[in-house]
């Protein structure tokens, strides 16, 4: 029988996942609760913008939890490895790796565009058991099936357009919101429609601390 996963949706762009009793959490940044990662078995940051990556956050899960170790780039991983020997890990593009009993693809290089003048950074998605893929801050299209697509739907880096484009060609079985903390309660209903009716697949988002089973 195939071990459910389950996701609940911490704010912003954090998620934790939950399988056979482990949990992996992702992009725990400043801008998602501030025990959003304690507890986590495995932890990965997609890139080093502090709405993603919380160096006191991880910190704080990182000495809680002995056994925790993180999954990330370098930019991040030179911030911490020093402090916690062997328990940050850097890796990238087309690396594969199992955290706490997790499946774990790497997919993606570069953050997107911001503004032509502001630098490019890195940034990297994780596919999770083949199934969950979370991006970060860009628009990858990893290049293999993913049932639910962690979709960035506001952002400043994005318009409304490319979020339905991206998620046409990611093409997943469901798109659920992360990256939603700048979208006010107002807007969400446009959104939800907009999305809905022209992506081409279910959409729905949660609220923060709801879950769900993938």
């Amino acid at each position: 029988m195939e071990t459910k996963l389950k996701l609940t949706k911490k704010s912003h762009a954090c998620v934790r996942l939950e399988k056979d009793g482990r949990t992996l959490v992702i992009d725990p940044g400043g801008f998602s609760e501030h025990d959003a990662a304690l507890g986590a078995d495995a932890i990965l940051v997609t890139h080093e913008h502090p709405d993603h990556f919380d160096e006191d956050r991880l910190r704080a899960a990182l000495e809680s939890h002995p056994g925790a170790e993180i999954w990330t780039l370098r930019s991040v991983a030179e911030q911490l490895s020093a402090a916690f020997p062997g328990r940050v890990h850097t890796v990238g593009h087309g690396d594969t790796f199992t955290a706490a009993g997790f499946d774990v693809q790497v997919h993606g290089e570069l953050h997107a565009v911001i503004h032509p003048d502001i630098p490019r950074i890195t940034n990297i998605g994780f596919l999770v058991e083949d199934s969950l893929f979370h991006p970060g801050d860009a628009l990858t299209v990893p290049d293999r099936p993913v049932e639910t697509l962690m979709l960035p739907v506001m952002a400043p880096w994005n318009k409304i357009s490319e979020v339905i484009d991206y998620v046409r060609e990611v093409n997943p079985q469901r798109a659920i919101d992360i990256h939603d903390a700048l979208l006010t309660d107002l807007a969400r209903p446009i959104y939800d429609r907009q999305i809905g009716a022209l992506g081409g697949t279910v959409h729905g988002r949660l609220a923060p601390g709801d879950s769900t089973d993938l």
